[in-house]
């Protein structure tokens, strides 16, 4: 209940403007009542000035701010604003001279009604209660900026990730069709039980990869039976090991975060350059904590690619945008062996 009264108050503009000038009118009739102890006199003094100051400041607010200071012409800002301080003196001047002085400074009435002196310190009297108001409004025009740049921000992130999501999966789905297209040139009878996993993989891109994140344990599922495609493929020349350890029980991660490394595996490794290839998939899931190492052998330095495909560049954006400071990849790429590490933490 609370709760709900206060965001009704700050969504209230009148409200928050009515309480405003109620506030300026209390704090300055007790400050200045309280020099010669004459609190009726000065409440009633800033009764007759408060329109005033409030002409002035929503003039400030809701035209020189925006129209000028906000737009960047400030010399035009300072002009109007001397011109409509000089302006808004003479009016406060009426007040005094025709309300305030003849019932509180009756000997005030001597000088002339146009004294620049007297009409320069109306409007300076103004001033604060006006850069206290205007201070407001900046600060709420910087914070809603500030909102709405964190909104087009994380909007860019997301439409990025999409992106590089939509660019994943034609990669991947070229790279399994070519299995495929191996098998039915060499009439392998595992051609039908390719395009059953084929379809398994699909089902998990489309319709489970929808979400920010997705468990672990499909994850580590979707890259056994990309790992079972491929063993078709090679057949007895491709070991394939993958190991899982921890807890994966409530335990999440981005999707097809690893697929990129394992497709390397079988890129950059079972190729015909190697009578007998190898993968090594690890996953560990530590309490806060998830390593994988993705590992392969490789025929020779001039059968690995070293520029970075799409894939590999596609991810690290991906971990860079998902994981900001809490992930750490390592590539090495030796002599006879490729090997990935990705360390994501915090994943609870």
């Amino acid at each position: 209940m609370v709760k709900r009264k206060l965001d009704w108050l700050f969504k209230n503009r009148v409200l928050q403007h009515v309480l405003f000038w109620v506030a300026h009118i209390v704090f300055y009739a007790w400050l200045y009542g309280s020099f010669e102890d004459k609190y009726q006199q000065f409440f009633f003094e800033e009764i007759i000035y408060l329109p005033g100051k409030m002409l002035f400041t929503y003039f400030v607010l809701y035209f020189l701010l925006p129209n000028f200071l906000l737009a960047g012409k400030s010399w035009s800002f300072l002009s109007w604003l001397l011109v409509s301080s000089f302006a808004i003196g003479i009016v406060q001047r009426y007040v005094a001279y025709n309300i305030d002085y003849p019932i509180y400074y009756p000997q005030a009435l001597a000088d002339p009604f146009f004294y620049f002196p007297k009409i320069v310190k109306m409007f300076v009297a103004i001033y604060p209660v006006t850069f206290v108001a205007v201070a407001i409004k900046l600060l709420k025009y910087w914070y809603a900026n500030q909102q709405a740049q964190q909104v087009l921000t994380r909007e860019k992130l997301q439409a990025e990730l999409k992106f590089l999501k939509t660019q994943i999966h034609p990669h991947f789905l070229f790279n399994t069709l070519n299995n495929l297209y191996a098998l039915t040139l060499k009439r392998s009878e595992r051609a039908p039980e390719m395009v059953l996993k084929l379809s398994e993989l699909i089902n998990y891109m489309l319709y489970e990869c929808t979400s920010e994140e997705v468990p672990l344990e499909k994850e580590i599922k979707f890259i056994r039976n990309y790992g079972d495609i491929e063993k078709m493929r090679y057949g007895d020349k491709l070991d394939i090991d993958i190991r899982v350890t921890g807890d994966l029980k409530n335990r999440k991660i981005a999707p097809l975060v690893f697929l990129p490394f394992v497709e390397n595996c079988f890129k950059h490794g079972a190729s015909e350059e190697l009578q007998q290839s190898w993968v090594k998939v690890t996953v560990d899931a530590q309490p806060n904590v998830i390593l994988t190492k993705v590992e392969n052998n490789k025929a020779s330095e001039n059968g690995i690619s070293k520029k970075e495909g799409i894939g590999i560049a596609n991810v690290r954006r991906r971990l860079d945008l998902i994981y900001p400071n809490q992930h750490e990849l390592k590539i090495i790429d030796g002599q006879e062996t490729f090997l990935v590490i990705l360390t994501i933490q915090n994943q609870n």
